[in-house]
């Protein structure tokens, strides 16, 4: 990338300047001379040009024009010539010349070829690595919590390596200071031993484990790598982050889509910028996670630039179908994700947030390239696919996870899996010199039942908690993929049971989980264009095809693996897609049931589409249910992208456009909210209708207003009467504790009144502080409640009231310093795209807490939906009803 925000680095010892070229001391080329140097018998023609260049005396005076054999090149003697020519750029110096002799502006640099070296010698030169080199990293992880204990991971990459390695780096761990002004102090210091998670001659993966006790204030603690030097001379030696007080929860900061598309000109987007902005929000308030909602890189280049390349060129869907992936093709393929990951993670100024931000990923197509999960069936499992899939999972678990990869992936000529359920079959090749630690197993994950049906290995869903009161669910929607379902029947009962045992757990300890953050990566609220997939998929595309296929027609406005219009992967993979409406539906009756029976509120985050929004579900207005008791609010917060460039503002609009208010079932409707109230700065990206999504680079910041605030108590009416304490914190965990006590299996009449043909009640000692108690009542509504004529596009509750960036969560000093247990949620969205500090714009908006005392839904008990075959999620269970598109 040649920007201005990337540092220079030094050309590599191998290339050479055009002026540092031999010249060529002749004064008159022959035009006939071949272009190679390794011609033995040059052409008639050179010979008869060659006559009049070398004139031999002969007797009275006449002379004789000889033939002049043309020399061969004095590059040195004996058989090591056309060793040391291969081993030098293949730019002969005759050809980084114009034809009068001047230099060529440009010269092309060429990756030296080693003859008859091994393959880890042609990246270096000197003495092998001592395995003391950091190539990349530190990379922080947070996994999990453990009562009072704070649970992570440093990774770090080094040069060199093999099946043995010939040390073991440590880590040194010390509390610098208590964040929050506690006073200095310093202590509890620890070393920590290295475990090598994989080696191979390129590179070796260490994973260091972080244990640190939680305290009654926020911490600050250090961590440095003695013994090992990094291969950046800027990169910092000591890194630090940030630990929550042990009862509250953590600061959010949510992200996707981090990596440029192929093509983009990424110097004209200021590259990485927002990153900058991030790490300034960081120091000034320091963020205790960061969610990667997927494509936290971009390996999409592997077709382009990489070993597919001539593979993605073949031009019958046929050939390329049924093309295979020997282990040659694997290694070229596995070197590719290698270093791009190593590139791409070591790029400022992701890579400083990596170091001080603890990360947790889920991943998306682009982790492995572009569409993956969402083409046909039939070329879906075609060697290629099946093969880069296993690779890019190799180092999504190392890089991403910190676990040990799985140690086969597929190839086309390694013996198959005893059953299909292991994955690739074993494979020696692999790990002729390799070193692959064991598998871990780790009570944060929920791993699928079965292996994916494009990718060998079980999904990796992601259980944890957030601090104090927030609970966390990742779900893998990729590994699992296909174009008719998201994951498997049984990869839902799996993560379903241990959610509901997690918060059932939280519930009888007497520290109830208040929050849900669910990533979903894709969102799941958002305007529907299946006009536009009737399109693409309709028989009518079928003669444009041919002519594409045939001629060329119509160009990148087909893809170039399985032939379909490019934009229908991309339509095919969101949730709203009609191919994904029935699991959909069903999932989000099922979450709906588990807020209602645990009183919780989920907050879901999704990624990928490239703008800002904000998506909800909600009661119909018609049931008058305040937001503050109504289960069916949930909130979709939509950022993407962080790096890669939008959509136009043409795609923007129309989305806009598409913003009707749907219906899920007979009780509950969903609509995009009206958050931007103008556009960041003085800029113009949307037109004067489009209030509902942004088309421009963005993350997001979601911060609990927690109960131990100090603010000042104030006493308001409740919505359903009575007078609350605005402020408290305690009586409304004690308050928690009490519902969940009187949790029980519905009746018959209980669940008819679920429906929604009756309101559900809280009584006002029960209720816990509104978030609408301090906030002007929503428009439209009478004593906090909905009106049945009310447009779901606007604020439907106190929270949402000034939405946008007169918001108080949209301000850095206000935002997440109530009382009253809600979240401030802030999308901060980038103001001018050739600004490299990323300079941004917070829109903003409060989740109230959820107070539901009432019965459970019937969605609660029911099953998942049916498969259609082995890989595709088709009708059955969870009603869903009539969601109009």
């Amino acid at each position: 990338m040649s920007s201005h925000w990337q540092q220079q680095q030094p050309p590599p010892p191998d290339s050479v300047a055009a002026d540092d070229l031999p010249q060529e001391a002749e004064a008159s080329p022959n035009p006939y001379a071949s272009s190679s140097r390794w011609r033995h018998v040059e052409s008639s023609a050179y010979a008869r040009h060659e006559l009049g260049k070398e004139d031999t005396p002969l007797p009275h005076g006449h002379t004789h024009r000889r033939h002049v054999a043309r020399e061969a090149d004095s590059r040195g003697t004996g058989a090591g010539d056309l060793a040391n020519f291969l081993n030098k750029s293949r730019l002969d110096p005759s050809e980084t010349r114009a034809g009068n002799g001047t230099d060529r502006p440009t010269t092309p640099r060429f990756k030296p070829i080693v003859a008859g070296a091994p393959k880890e010698q042609q990246q270096q030169a000197g003495p092998p690595p001592d395995g003391r080199e950091i190539v990349c990293g530190p990379l922080l992880n947070y996994r999990r919590m453990e009562g009072a204990r704070w649970i992570g991971s440093v990774l770090v990459v080094t040069a060199g390596g093999g099946r043995t390695q010939p040390l073991v780096p440590t880590l040194e761990l010390r509390k610098a200071a208590a964040a929050a002004g506690a006073g200095a102090g310093g202590g509890g210091d620890r070393t920590v031993e290295g475990t090598c998670l994989y080696s191979d001659v390129r590179n070796t993966f260490w994973r260091f484990d972080l244990v640190v006790e939680m305290e009654e204030a926020e911490t600050k603690w250090e961590y440095e790598l003695p013994g090992l030097r990094f291969a950046s001379a800027t990169k910092p030696r000591v890194n630090s982050f940030f630990v929550p007080a042990v009862n509250e929860s953590m600061r959010i900061m949510f992200h996707s889509c981090n990596g440029f598309s192929v093509g983009t000109d990424e110097a004209a987007w200021s590259g990485p910028a927002l990153w900058n902005d991030v790490l300034r929000k960081h120091r000034e308030r320091p963020f205790h996670v960061m969610i990667g909602g997927g494509d936290q890189i971009y390996n999409d280049g592997i077709r382009v630039t990489g070993p597919l390349k001539r593979w993605s060129n073949i031009k019958n869907p046929v050939s390329r179908r049924e093309h295979p992936f020997p282990e040659s093709l694997r290694q070229e393929c596995d070197d590719y994700y290698l270093k791009n990951y190593i590139r791409w993670y070591s790029t400022e100024p992701f890579a400083g947030a990596n170091g001080q931000i603890p990360q947790l990923n889920i991943w998306d197509d682009h982790d492995i390239i572009d569409g993956f999960g969402s083409y046909v069936n039939e070329f879906m499992k075609c060697d290629v696919f099946r093969g880069i899939g296993g690779t890019a999972h190799k180092y999504y678990m190392l890089f991403q996870h910190h676990l040990p990869p799985p140690a086969f992936t597929y190839t086309s000529d390694a013996p198959p899996a005893a059953a299909a359920e292991e994955g690739q079959g074993m494979d020696p090749n692999q790990t002729m010199n390799a070193y692959v630690h064991p598998p871990l197993s780790e009570p944060n994950y929920i791993c699928g039942p079965k292996a994916g049906p494009y990718v060998a290995e079980h999904s990796h869903n992601l259980f944890t908690q957030l601090g104090a009161r927030i609970a966390f669910l990742g779900i893998d929607a990729r590994t699992e993929r296909t174009r008719h379902q998201v994951n498997y029947p049984e990869t839902y009962d799996a993560i379903f049971t241990r959610l509901k045992q997690e918060l059932s757990a939280a519930a009888n300890s007497g520290r109830p989980f208040r929050h849900l953050v669910l990533l979903l990566g894709i969102p799941i609220a958002y305007p529907r264009l299946t006009w536009l997939e009737n399109i693409f998929a309709s028989p009518v595309m079928g003669p444009v095809k041919f002519l594409n296929r045939r001629f060329g027609l119509g160009g990148s406005f087909f893809n170039s693996f399985d032939g379909s219009v490019d934009l229908l992967d991309d339509l095919d993979d969101h949730y709203t897609a009609r191919t994904h409406k029935k699991e959909r539906n069903w999932l989000v009756e099922r979450l709906q049931g588990i807020c209602a029976e645990f009183s919780i509120r989920i907050t879901i985050l999704g990624g990928d589409v490239h703008l800002a929004a904000l998506g909800r579900f909600y009661s119909d207005p018609r049931l008058n249910i305040p937001v503050e008791q109504d289960y069916r609010y949930i909130v979709n917060v939509i950022s993407s992208a962080i790096v890669n460039k939008p959509p136009p503002a043409a795609v923007a609009n129309l989305l806009a456009r598409r913003n009707k208010i749907h219906h899920l079932n007979h009780d509950t409707s969903e609509t995009l909210l009206k958050l931007f109230d103008k556009d960041p700065g003085d800029s113009q990206k949307t037109a004067a209708h489009n209030q509902v999504t942004m088309p421009s680079r963005n993350f997001a910041m979601i911060t609990e207003n927690s109960p131990n605030n100090s603010t000042t108590t104030t006493t308001t009416a409740h919505p359903n009467g009575g007078a609350v304490a605005n402020g408290g914190g305690a009586t409304t965990t004690h308050q928690h504790q009490h519902q969940h006590q009187h949790l029980r299996p519905p009746t018959a009449s209980q669940q008819s009144a679920a429906a929604g043909t009756t309101t559900s009640t809280t009584t006002p000692s029960s209720a816990p502080p509104s978030n609408a108690s301090s906030r002007p009542a929503s428009q439209g509504s009478k004593d906090g409640k909905h009106d049945n004529s009310k447009d779901g596009r606007l604020p439907l509750h106190g929270g949402e009231e000034n939405c946008g960036t007169k918001h108080k969560a949209a301000d850095p000093a206000r935002h997440g310093r109530d009382s009253d247990g809600s979240l401030d949620v802030c999308i901060w969205v980038e103001i001018d795209q050739h600004d490299p500090a990323g300079r941004t714009q917070g829109y903003g908006l409060t989740v109230p807490a959820l107070a539901y005392n009432g019965p459970r839904p019937p969605s609660v008990d029911l099953l998942p939906p049916r498969s259609r075959g082995s890989s595709a999620a088709g009708g059955g269970g969870g009603g869903g009803g009539g969601s109009r598109a």
